[in-house]
């Protein structure tokens, strides 16, 4: 290997890339170079540049060129599980695009240009499991936002702009040093206890206080009697597992 060279990873050549040109249900091109050990964008590909969709994900990729500018059709582009550190300014010329996959891969602050924020119509941004310290508060430029992902970073704030956008309905934040995670809750007490102290006479009440604190008691009472004894269980198995279904989501999240 030539010094000061990183591994070439595979060639792609144009028969290559032609053949893995995919039609969706929906119309769109999808080219489809995912997992296939590339370490060098290939230039090839940009005889390609006409498709709606581009996967280059599970690759070996450190840069993506300018020339990712070519590509103006584009609505789908996912490169997640690289080694990316930086974007080029010229992301931001994709003005169709709606969808951007850039987790799993070696992105700081520094590398997202302020241009990324040209996406007018970005509907889904994933940027988890990367480098990231702080989240630019020009991300609230993104106003067609519906999902944004920054879970497993290392952010300690979250800008307002990104919180308060829109149209925003999922924003994924976990596993950061974030303060207001950083105790964990107090645990919920999930039976309801009536601690109450009656220092009139009932005499002294009307007749709808008095139902009232008569109907407390009795609900006190009950909760006494049905309160198990240190030898019995309770029992929940009519309840799903959490974690379970957070464990299915968040992979679900992970592969867009």
């Amino acid at each position: 290997m030539p010094k000061g060279k990183g591994p070439q990873g595979k060639r792609i050549t144009l028969k290559v890339a032609k053949n893995s040109v995919r039609v969706l249900f929906n119309g769109r091109r999808r080219l489809e170079l995912g997992k296939m050990g590339i370490a060098i964008f290939p230039k090839s590909i940009l005889e390609l540049a006409d498709v709606e969709e581009l996967d280059l994900s599970r690759n070996m990729l450190k840069k993506i060129p300018n020339t990712i500018e070519k590509f103006q059709n584009l609505m789908w582009l996912d490169l997640h599980s690289n080694q990316i550190d930086e974007l080029p300014a010229e992301i931001g010329t994709l003005q169709n695009l709606t969808y951007l996959n850039l987790c799993n891969n070696k992105l700081t602050t520094k590398g997202l240009p302020e241009e990324l924020t040209h996406l007018k119509n970005l509907r889904i941004l994933n940027l988890g499991l990367n480098c990231l310290e702080t989240v630019p508060t020009t991300l609230g430029a993104l106003r067609e936002l519906v999902e944004l992902g920054l879970f497993d970073n290392a952010l300690t704030i979250i800008p307002k702009s990104v919180k308060k956008l829109p149209k925003l309905e999922r924003l994924n934040v976990k596993r950061n040093p974030l303060p207001e995670f950083a105790e964990e809750d107090e645990p919920i007490d999930t039976i309801k206890r009536i601690e109450s102290l009656y220092l009139v006479e009932k005499k002294d009440l009307c007749g709808p206080c008095l139902q009232t604190c008569q109907g407390e008691r009795d609900e006190l009472h009950k909760l006494e009697d049905a309160t198990p004894g240190p030898s019995e269980k309770p029992s929940f198995s009519s309840l799903t597992t959490p974690n379970s279904t957070a464990r299915d989501n968040q992979e679900e999240w992970r592969i867009k």
